[in-house]
């Protein structure tokens, strides 16, 4: 089984790659729906037990798990690809205001360390991808760009 990670910027399209992934019948997993454990200081972590449960499970030709969390450089091993998904900084600005299904950056707090990881987390993942798709086109044009990267 191929397993791909894609990850980046809360605003930046994860959730909505998820759902096309999905759609076209992949098994695509948001990490933000019940793999995530709240911290103290309101960021969140991965639940590492269940992550690796995910990973362990061999049920279909590829698996995306997509999130961006602190500890999941613990599996970036377990990973064939590591997809950066990026956009402008004004992008992900719009997008968090004008977002629907998901509170996280509205709250003064949270955009300042949105911005902060911008700024600083950002750089280190486009280290380590090994591959970068930027979402300021449509959702389909996106999904068909990372499915092409990752051969699949």
């Amino acid at each position: 089984m191929k397993r791909v990670l894609l990850t980046g910027m809360s605003g930046v399209g994860k959730s909505s790659v998820v759902r096309e992934l999905a759609v076209r019948g992949y098994k695509a997993v948001d990490t933000d729906d019940r793999w995530c454990a709240p911290l103290p200081d309101g960021r969140q972590m991965w639940r590492e037990d269940a992550i690796q449960a995910l990973l362990d499970v061999e049920d279909a030709d590829v698996l995306f798990i997509a999130g961006c969390e602190e500890n999941q450089a613990k599996f970036h091993a377990q990973f064939d690809h590591i997809v950066l998904l990026s956009a402008p900084l004004e992008t992900l600005v719009e997008r968090l205001a004008t977002r629907t299904d998901n509170p996280y950056g509205k709250k003064p707090e949270e955009f300042r360390r949105f911005l902060d990881d911008v700024r600083t987390v950002e750089p280190l993942l486009r280290r380590i991808a090994d591959h970068e798709v930027v979402t300021s086109m449509p959702v389909d044009d996106v999904v068909t760009t990372i499915l092409r990267l990752v051969d699949v």
